[in-house]
């Protein structure tokens, strides 16, 4: 079965854009496209495709408000925004929203596509060092911890650690390294810290790292 895609954009010269990329690969299928948050949401809901290519800034209802409402109905749709800026804000409020991550709009192609399979599959697809740097300039401003660190008590020693390495954009090869681990143990550590708190994705560990005060912007 194809991957399905919902192409969400105001402007149509993009839409198309994406379209001809998507169509030009057997195991991508665009079912249908949006101009604005609101009728993301009615056609996600109508379709319910695999993966939503969403833009963040969009009249009538904005892309940060239409990823929280499609993550909300939880028809097991994904969410992969895609921004202007690499520091955009909005990318922020949509990765708190439930989107898998974002990209930028001059991703190459090949990028593109390969970031759509692994939404699909489950994974997140953001650079986990983007990630952090939109947090360190954004969460800056919050000097308090905005959720319960005592979340975070379902946690082993090793698994904190573990987040902390996550939250500093590490991937698992370079945590391995750090904590003298395999990658395939790194694995694991990082599979039960995603269950343990519940979250889809590393960009959502990294989010709550910060969000609980277990690492500081700029630490």
């Amino acid at each position: 079965m194809p991957i399905t895609v919902l192409v969400v954009d105001d402007q149509e010269l993009m839409r198309v854009g994406l379209k001809m990329v998507l169509g030009a690969h057997p195991d991508i299928e665009v079912v249908g496209e949006a101009d604005n948050g609101a009728t993301a949401v009615a056609r996600a809901a109508e379709l319910v495709p695999d993966v939503v290519l969403m833009d963040v800034r969009m009249p009538v209802v904005d892309g940060v408000t239409a990823t929280g409402r499609i993550i909300e109905a939880d028809h097991g749709t994904r969410v992969l925004v895609m921004t202007t800026f690499d520091l955009d804000e909005h990318a922020l409020g949509a990765l708190r929203a439930g989107a898998s991550g974002f990209l930028l709009k001059d991703t190459p192609p090949e990028d593109l596509i390969s970031a759509i399979r692994s939404v699909a599959a489950g994974d997140a697809v953001v650079s986990p060092k983007v990630t952090k740097r939109l947090l360190d300039r954004l969460i800056a401003e919050e000097p308090a911890p905005s959720r319960d660190p005592e979340i975070l008590d379902v946690l082993t020693t090793r698994e904190r650690e573990v987040l902390e390495q996550i939250a500093a954009g590490r991937s698992n090869a370079e945590i391995a390294g750090q904590l003298f681990l395999s990658e395939a143990t790194v694995k694991t550590h990082v599979g039960r810290v995603l269950t343990k708190l519940g979250l889809r994705d590393r960009v959502q560990a990294v989010v709550l790292a910060y969000e609980t005060g277990l690492v500081r912007p700029g630490g």
